[in-house]
């Protein structure tokens, strides 16, 4: 498609700033700038934090990203940014931008759903999605299952989170363990030297015949565990918590979406978002995928967590399928349901 367009994307639904460039599914840049650091000493993102490291990491990562791809502001021809759902503050810094760049390029402007997001970036890797196919997006802020007719305007969601998200509960979990935030990667590093059998701990609303979820109780559990170990004086052997929180976890993920690939008849399933960087899940949900006759497609780590990339790939989408591109006044929408793919 070296004829496409080049969109460029714009993302800053939490505390990264990501600038991604596409032409067509050929991914041309993606940088990020992270303000992780900043929030560590929190134990988890302060929005307001948040806010001001995109104001200060917005120009030169966008600069840094037209160089990666060897372009000038003049070779950009769309701008897609994400517009919700996410915190309000940074949001706003990015739709603000967004609006800037498109004006004063004179290009159109694509405002697009963090989630749907998610969803489009797999193609920069694996080519156009299967339509229909079953999405499983879970990270800090969602646990959601969809189904996509087509990512650039049917999205159908399936089920959700009813309390904490996948990725919430490992970060408060990782605290109960002493482990630093953001806590997947490390509760994913300390559960390869763990039994994750070693702890039953409960699966919430496995078999509830609904396609939603509910890691709360999860978390709970673990948090009780703990305690009473270490008010009885025993030690807490991190690695075995780590696997058996984790494995509880990614067994109610891969049912619930396999369930939801039965239920609906679809034979693609897949998955995205920064839990989707978890090595438990992407090999356990493999495992019962290849049992179950269901193609998985999953995208590199640096793909699932949030980046412009993704954002710049759904831009594309929508371009191609002659999308109406939004307006200068579209608004930054914190609670954006993911059935609104374009605004």
């Amino acid at each position: 498609m070296t004829d496409a367009p080049l969109v460029l994307g714009i993302e800053t639904s939490c505390d990264e700033t990501g600038i991604g460039i596409v032409r067509g599914h050929t991914l041309l840049a993606n940088t990020i700038a992270s303000s992780m650091d900043e929030h560590a000493r929190y134990g988890g993102v302060v929005p307001e934090v948040a806010s001001r490291a995109h104001l200060e990491a917005m120009t030169p990562t966008v600069e840094a990203a037209l160089a990666q791809a060897g372009l000038r502001f003049s070779d950009i021809d769309a701008i897609a940014v994400t517009a919700g759902p996410g915190l309000a503050g940074a949001l706003l810094v990015g739709v603000a931008a967004a609006k800037s760049y498109a004006l004063g390029l004179g290009v159109p402007l694509y405002g697009v759903n963090h989630l749907a997001a998610h969803v489009a970036v797999d193609q920069l890797e694996h080519g156009p999605l299967p339509k229909p196919c079953i999405a499983m997006l879970v990270s800090g802020g969602h646990s959601s299952l969809l189904l996509v007719p087509d990512v650039a305007g049917d999205v159908i969601s399936l089920g959700s989170t009813v309390d904490d998200a996948a990725g919430e509960a490992f970060d408060k979990v990782a605290r109960v363990l002493g482990l630093p935030f953001p806590g997947g990667p490390h509760i994913d590093r300390a559960a390869r030297e763990g039994s994750g059998s070693a702890i039953a701990f409960p699966r919430g609303k496995l078999d509830d015949g609904t396609l939603d979820f509910s890691f709360s109780g999860l978390k709970t559990a673990v948090a009780r565990w703990v305690e009473a170990r270490e008010a009885a004086g025993e030690s807490v052997h991190v690695p075995d918590v780590a696997a058996s929180f984790q494995e509880a976890v990614v067994d109610v993920l891969t049912r619930k979406a396999l369930q939801a690939c039965r239920k609906y008849d679809v034979h693609d399933l897949l998955i995205g978002g920064g839990v989707a960087a978890n090595s438990r899940l992407r090999a356990l949900a493999q495992e019962r995928c290849d049992a179950a006759g269901v193609r998985l497609r999953v995208p590199r780590p640096g793909l699932c967590t949030d980046n412009g990339a993704m954002v710049a790939a759904l831009g594309s989408d929508l371009v191609a399928a002659g999308v109406t591109p939004s307006t200068l006044e579209i608004p930054a929408d914190s609670s954006l349901p993911i059935t609104t793919v374009h605004v």
